[in-house]
C-alpha cells in the first residue's frame, strides 16, 4: 500500500528534507510543516515532486501520517500545538527519540518509530542510494504497516518490523553503535542489512 499524502514537521532540517526530497521523487505527496512557512517555502522552491508548504497545525490537518523530524527539546510544545489539529486514526512516525504523550493529547493517534537508523547526511544525500535496512516498531500493527509503507516507496531500503513500541530504546542503541563505528573507522556512512531474512 503507498501512504497518501504525509506531513514533515521539520522538513527543513537536513533529516526532514532528506526524507521530504526522496518522498516526493517516490511520487509521495509532502506537506513540509513549518513554524515559518515562508522560509520554508524559499527551501523547498528548488525541490521537485509534489512538495506543498503549510504552517505546522495546517500541515498535519488533512492528512493521516504525520513525521516528527524536530529536535527533541521542541517536541512538547509541537504536539500541544498540532496535536488536536491531527486527525482520528492518523499515525505519527518518530525520526528522532521515543515520543511521550501524555495527559491524553493525543489519544486517538498510533505512533511508530522509523528512519532513525539511516545517517541524517545520507538521507539528506538524494541522489545516493541508501542500499541498508530500517527497523520499524509501533505501538499496533496498523502503525506498524504505514510506517513500513513509508519506508518501502524508497528505493533500496528495505524495511524491517522489530514488533512493539518498546523496542524502540534498542533501536536507539543500534543508531549510538553507528555514530561508535564510524568514529572508530574514520568512515560516515555505517548502517544497517539483516542478513537471513
Amino acid at each position: 500500500m503507498i501512504p497518501g499524502a504525509v506531513a514533515i514537521l521539520g522538513g527543513t532540517g537536513q533529516q526532514g528534507s532528506g526524507l521530504a526530497r526522496r518522498l516526493a521523487a517516490a511520487g509521495i505527496h509532502v506537506v513540509v510543516g513549518s513554524r515559518n512557512p515562508e522560509r520554508a517555502r524559499a527551501v523547498t522552491a528548488a525541490w521537485s515532486g509534489a512538495v506543498d508548504v503549510a504552517a505546522n497545525g495546517a500541515a498535519v490537518a488533512d492528512v493521516d501520517t504525520v513525521v516528527f523530524a524536530v529536535p527533541f527539546g521542541t517536541i512538547d510544545a509541537l504536539i500541544d500545538d498540532v496535536g488536536p489539529r491531527m486527525r482520528s486514526g492518523a499515525v505519527a512516525i518518530d525520526l528522532t527519540v521515543p515520543l511521550t504523550f501524555a495527559g491524553g493529547k493525543m489519544p486517538a493517534v498510533a505512533l511508530a518509530c522509523a528512519f532513525k537508523t539511516v545517517p541524517a547526511h545520507l538521507l539528506d544525500r538524494v541522489d545516493e542510494p541508501l542500499d541498508c535496512d530500517e527497523f520499524v516498531c509501533g505501538d499496533s500493527d496498523a502503525a506498524r504497516e504505514r510506517a513500513l509503507a513509508l519506508v518501502a516507496v524508497l528505493p533500496q531500503l528495505r524495511g524491517v518490523d522489530v514488533g512493539p513500541l518498546s523496542r524502540a530504546r534498542a533501536i536507539e542503541q543500534l543508531t549510538a553503535l553507528a555514530v561508535a563505528i564510524n568514529r572508530r573507522h574514520k568512515r560516515h556512512d555505517a548502517r544497517f542489512r539483516v542478513v537471513g531474512l
